[in-house]
């Protein structure tokens, strides 16, 4: 089991199972949504995510039809985003867990728009687009 929270403590979870390997993603809206050059997404089953404390403190913003990104409304920390395109699918922010984590990155999606002042050091996989634009 993993645990995790928002920056003020108020929100915290609990993801049962193995975790899904990271993934790193360079679209528009991410980096706006958490003001980085890059977001660290954990697909979880919905299933498998268990709000322990702070739901009345989740709050959602729709950034496009369909997709919500849910953050804390006390301190703003985002916790997870969900879309209707995949639905029973929470995508955690991976620096919102506790301790150790079992997964690693597997790939850089969206790297099309990577900022210019980001510099990829590894030797991980890119997609110019997201995986559901790959033949």
């Amino acid at each position: 089991m993993y645990t995790g929270s928002c920056l003020c403590g108020g929100i915290k979870f609990q993801i049962e199972g193995e975790l899904e390997p990271i993934q790193i993603c360079h679209c528009v809206q991410c980096r706006k949504a958490q003001g980085s050059a890059i977001v660290t997404n954990i697909p979880v089953q919905e299933s498998n995510f268990t709000l322990s404390q702070g739901q009345e403190l989740i709050g959602a913003f729709e950034s496009s039809p369909g997709k919500q990104r849910c953050f804390c409304k006390n301190c703003g920390s985002p916790v997870y985003s969900k879309t209707a395109k995949l639905p029973g699918v929470l995508r955690i922010r991976a620096g919102t867990l506790d301790g150790d984590l079992n997964t690693r990155p597997v790939a850089h999606f969206y790297t099309n728009y990577k900022v210019n002042w980001y510099e990829f050091n590894d030797d991980l996989p890119k997609f110019a687009e997201g995986l559901e634009t790959q033949s």
